[in-house]
């Protein structure tokens, strides 16, 4: 197969499921995403602990952000086409002009990324996100574990025989000041799961 064929082969597959996401996503439990590997499906509707976790880091980065930033948490995506990856961030660090626009994200306007893990899926967070986020080019991703009361900010986008990479993990223990780009904020009193 050439390389256009193949190209061409690329873009029907991913218009497939990006087709089969948009017309499962309002029937089924959770969210869709769609990655290299497939369609990723998180089983479990987000819980108290994730959407608690996922407002007090937004509120407390949009604290420090000077304005005109925004730390967003909600619709829409962020898509890279070209890649073929669809993903939902749990907080989005963007420019409030970035957001003026129709359809997803273009990743490549964020600033920073925010995941909590999720109960039902956290290799979703831990090992896809890990991959995709810096493939898309996202400058920092940042991962709280409400499992483990632990997480990690991770920057540095390199590249590798396996693509690009994060470069920089700091690892932090909830309790701690962590920084978000020129951002501190504090990582007290965010819920654990039961």
């Amino acid at each position: 197969m050439t390389a256009p064929d193949h190209a061409r082969n690329d873009a029907l597959h991913y218009r497939a499921m990006r087709d089969i996401v948009e017309q499962m996503q309002d029937s089924v439990p959770g969210k869709l995403e769609i990655t290299k590997e497939g369609i990723v499906h998180d089983m479990m509707a987000a819980d108290g602990p994730h959407e608690l976790t996922a407002a007090r880091v937004s509120r407390r980065l949009e604290k420090v952000m000077p304005e005109g930033l925004l730390a967003h948490t909600g619709t829409p995506d962020v898509e890279d086409a070209g890649e073929g990856v669809v993903r939902h961030p749990d907080v989005m660090v963007i420019a409030e002009a970035d957001m003026e626009i129709d359809g997803p994200f273009d990743p490549r306007s964020l600033i920073a990324v925010v995941e909590v893990v999720s109960r039902s899926n956290p290799d979703n967070d831990w090992v896809g996100k890990m991959r995709d986020y810096p493939l898309l080019g996202i400058p920092l991703y940042v991962i709280f574990d409400p499992r483990t009361g632990t997480g990690a900010v991770c920057s540095d986008i390199h590249a590798t025989p396996s693509g690009p990479r994060y470069a920089t993990r700091k690892d932090f223990v909830y309790g701690e000041d962590i920084t978000i780009g020129e951002w501190v904020i504090s990582t007290e009193q965010l819920p654990r799961y039961a």
